[in-house]
């Protein structure tokens, strides 16, 4: 409630007010000493880490391959992926332009059949094999839904598929073959990840409410709110869920944590000052990753936290800007800043390691990252220009430059020694 009034309150008096001279509000001598005692010191931004660390460091990962990470991962860690190519088989899968593909920064659904399901610009539902032949294509929606052109957002438990969309849908479909089971109305159109667990489905929606309905009927079973928002989220809303808690991230940037049949809550950490109010508006979070009772965040306000999964008491903290998710590989955290740093991270402690400049070789300066996963010997990091950084995880050093394509392109995803990587007419598939 305080946010929201503060909010109200600075809108009508910036709408009311004009800060100069003229409207005798202030004197010139007032201002400038305001400008000089107070503003610098009040919101002086921590320094952006723009510096290479270390950079000759030798960094070897000797850990096991993780299994099928993004499929139905509760915790969102992607870990270290068994992957290698030459990047010369690319084949593409095509369909019509999602116009806000930059904005909901959608994801791609991967099933343990090896299929994937996506959706296109008039909300129909797409399963496809592994060669990217369509299995099954189905619309459930009428003529208005239609022209809303509903973005949609997936889980699966291989038996049903859930499907939540921006115009307030949310609804259960067969797996097998995209037949209706049930689809219910909700009173705010939803923005999250969606997580299934013990037939529970559990989402977030655009007022800051997670529910947690059954998954065999869509009849709700708890819901929990927190300050309402009057603004949408500019990043897709995260949730994981791990010993006996569901912990979601709001659009303030408060994590909550909430006993998973209840609802009730445990605890609440905040990753924003509370003063800082104007940060919500350009709020960009990362997916909360979960690994040894430690929950990793970050956002683009220089921000990265660990904080303690059983009670919400912050671990440690690091001045690093990203609003990309993290790996966590045994002892070491791996992120990337919005700067185009790469950096290695002690996973107790939070010192870092290493860092080093990996868009050295990029000479647009305002092509950013867009998502990585750590496989084998290299980091694969995708770029809002269509390209693709091969950098080597032993240097920290860009070995190559892929084209995939001329757009901004998603995080890589794996699944069988195949990556897929979306943009907003295609998925594009690389053996």
């Amino acid at each position: 409630m305080y946010k929201n009034i503060l909010l109200i309150i600075t809108f009508i008096f910036i709408a009311q007010c004009s800060l100069d001279t003229k409207t005798g509000f202030w004197t010139k001598s007032e201002i400038t000493k305001e400008k000089k005692d107070d503003l610098k010191e009040i919101f002086k931004p921590a320094e952006i880490l723009e510096k290479e660390f270390n950079k000759n460091l030798k960094i070897k990962i000797n850990s096991s391959y993780a299994k099928k990470p993004f499929i139905n991962n509760l915790s969102n860690n992607a870990g270290y992926i068994n992957f290698n190519s030459n990047f010369k088989e690319i084949s593409k899968f095509k369909f019509k332009k999602i116009k806000n593909f930059d904005f909901i920064n959608p994801d791609l659904l991967m099933g343990d059949d090896n299929s994937l399901i996506f959706f296109d610009d008039k909300g129909s539902i797409l399963k496809i094999n592994k060669n990217s032949k369509i299995i099954w294509k189905k619309n459930h929606y009428n003529k208005k839904e239609i022209k809303q052109k509903p973005s949609v957002y997936f889980a699966t438990n291989q038996k049903i598929l859930i499907a939540a969309d921006s115009i307030a849908n949310l609804y259960a479909m067969d797996y097998t073959n995209g037949d209706l089971i049930w689809k219910n109305f909700n009173t705010a159109s939803f923005n999250s990840e969606i997580k299934i667990f013990d037939n529970k489905v559990f989402l977030i929606d655009f007022e800051n409410v997670i529910r947690c309905v059954s998954i065999k009927n869509g009849e709700e079973i708890w819901r929990f709110a927190t300050e309402k928002s009057f603004i949408k989220s500019q990043r897709k809303l995260s949730l994981i869920i791990q010993d006996g808690l569901v912990i979601f991230i709001d659009t303030f940037g408060d994590i909550n944590a909430l006993d998973l049949n209840t609802g009730s809550l445990i605890w609440q950490a905040q990753t924003i000052k509370e003063d800082i109010f104007e940060n919500a508006f350009l709020l960009k979070s990362s997916r909360l990753v979960y690994d040894d009772e430690t929950i990793f965040v970050s956002n683009n306000q220089n921000n990265f936290f660990a904080i303690d999964s059983k009670n919400g008491i912050i671990k440690w903290e690091q001045t690093i800007n990203s609003y990309i998710e993290p790996s966590i590989i045994e002892n070491i955290v791996l992120t990337i800043s919005e700067e185009g740093f790469l950096f290695v991270i002690d996973k107790k402690n939070g010192n870092i390691l290493r860092s080093t400049n990996i868009l050295n070789t990029v000479k647009n300066k305002n092509i950013y990252p867009t998502g990585f996963i750590a496989a084998k010997n290299f980091v694969y990091v995708s770029l809002s220009n269509g390209r693709l950084l091969k950098v080597g995880i032993e240097d920290g050093k860009t070995k190559d430059v892929i084209k995939i394509d001329n757009n901004k392109i998603s995080r890589p995803y794996i699944i069988n020694k195949q990556m897929y990587i979306l943009r907003d007419n295609a998925i594009i598939r690389i053996e």
